[in-house]
């Protein structure tokens, strides 16, 4: 285990931190908010940290292997949260330092969920580092960073293999580096274009900025107590097709940038992904017709709402806590299913569940004809066996996670459907679950230790489970 390098990594995390609070604490000088100092003395505690940990460290060897990769994406993360905590616990915004790791660790994981009971109270500075930390957590901050880590380029794959959400990991282009840089160009341009979007249709600059921020980290953190429900029908269509973009497979738009037509026609997993938000939005528009005046208004509402927790977004034009039971559990279902490997959403995957559909009918295949010999196939490759394995046993982990954390909240005494959908909408990064945590609600009420297994949860979802899971593991911390 190179210790070490370890430490000289969340040396960098902790400098690019402090460079990130610069932002919302300008914001609040120029608001003349009095939380801007905050900010910045924040800011300074975090580069001193980074320095302090830079300066005296010394690491004789550069290179990473898979196992540091999982251990300093984990520590990474939990850093940059602890530290996003500090301006929200200093200014007096949060009070409970429990309660601002929590809405940290919300941001940075773009979860969305929150413990403010109204956040229209909070300084302009604050509203604005909430949707930033979403912008920076959303491709990832080791992906960003990496970019200027003077890493092998095996080092830095391994970090990308550990912080990128989906099955499927590779590099786009043949330098991992150029792979960061191309991936946050394509980010910040889409975050770019939704955001003028946005201001031509009279959104207000400052609202603008955090709702482009918000939605491309699919974070849904948003800056009224009710989210959207208030913004023209205009910005709210703009917001479903961002959200909905921001699912796509980057993958994708790469080819569609250099002309590969045929490659980019050819990814089952964004079609798919197109036919359940279509599928979905169609049933609900159908279900909740009769609860507005128009079918136009219902198949909104319907639309952003699919769009808004099938990406992981979080952001809410109704309180879906109160739409029929069918229309609730098709939204439940696409809590689940999540968007695209290599998107800015969270969820399972569409991708893993395409694998594992095909899976089952390989194995339906094989009762019939047991010596029959078939390879899974995604887009016309076969997918490796160590692919299906891992997925395997993802999901395996995933229902222990889901099941031990719903138990440890059941001990409250809250009602199943409450837990349940708590443990959902963290683990999958969504935000709004149902009932006491749903749309119009927060997660204020949970105590203490279910706070830090939810914390948990928005961790191990953003990374994939098993960054998180390492990090307990005695093999882990063997030289």
């Amino acid at each position: 285990m190179n210790f070490a390098m370890i430490f000289v990594v969340l040396g960098w995390v902790s400098c690019f931190n402090a460079v990130f609070m610069l932002l919302p604490a300008f914001v609040g000088i120029f608001y003349s908010e009095n939380a801007a100092y905050s900010f910045l003395y924040a800011s300074l505690i975090s580069l001193v940290v980074g320095m302090l940990l830079l300066l005296l460290i010394k690491p004789k060897k550069k290179t990473l292997y898979s196992r540091e990769g999982f251990v300093i994406v984990s520590l990474s993360w939990i850093v940059m949260s602890l530290l996003g905590a500090l301006p929200l616990y200093l200014c007096g915004a949060i009070p409970e330092f429990i309660n601002a790791v929590f809405e940290s660790v919300s941001g940075f994981t773009t979860t969305g969920a929150s413990i403010i009971p109204s956040v229209e109270a909070l300084p302009r500075c604050c509203l604005f580092w909430r949707s930033f930390t979403h912008w920076i957590g959303g491709m990832g901050v080791l992906v960003f960073i990496m970019a200027f880590l003077p890493l092998s380029g095996a080092g830095n794959m391994n970090l990308m293999k550990a912080e990128s959400p989906g099955p499927m990991v590779g590099k786009l282009v043949p330098r991992v580096k150029s792979t960061a840089f191309l991936l946050y160009a394509m980010y910040f341009g889409l975050t770019v274009l939704e955001f003028l979007c946005l201001i031509i249709a009279k959104m207000p600059v400052f609202e603008a900025v955090n709702t482009a921020f918000a939605t491309a980290g699919t974070g849904g953190f948003g800056f009224l107590n009710d989210s959207m429900a208030s913004v023209s029908p205009a910005v709210q269509i703009i917001i479903t097709v961002f959200m909905i973009l921001f699912g796509v497979n980057f993958s994708a738009y790469f080819l569609l940038i250099y002309r590969r037509w045929r490659d980019a026609v050819r990814i089952s997993e964004v079609w798919v992904y197109l036919g359940i938000i279509a599928a979905a939005s169609i049933a609900i528009t159908i279900n909740i017709r009769s609860m507005y005046d128009s079918a136009g208004e219902a198949a909104l509402n319907a639309s952003f709402t699919v769009g808004s927790i099938i990406t992981t977004t979080g952001f809410s034009t109704a309180d879906f806590n109160e739409w029929p039971e069918f229309s609730r559990t098709i939204l439940m279902m696409l809590m689940f299913v999540g968007a695209c490997a290599g998107s800015t959403g969270g969820g399972i995957k569409v991708s893993r569940l395409i694998i594992m559909f095909k899976t089952i009918l390989k194995e339906i295949r094989i009762q019939i004809h047991p010596k029959l010999v078939k390879k899974i196939k995604m887009d016309g490759h076969a997918v490796a066996h160590e692919t299906v394995r891992s997925l395997n046993i993802y999901l395996i982990v995933y229902i222990f996670i889901f099941s031990a954390s719903l138990l440890i909240l059941s001990a409250e005494g809250h009602d199943f459907i409450t837990n349940f959908s708590s443990v959902a909408a963290t683990l999958n990064n969504i935000g709004p679950g149902l009932e006491l945590a749903g749309p119009s609600q927060n997660f204020a009420f949970f105590s203490v230790p279910s706070k830090i297994v939810l914390i948990f949860d928005m961790l191990a979802g953003r990374l994939e489970l098993f960054p998180m899971l390492l990090l307990f593991s005695p093999a882990t911390w063997k030289k």
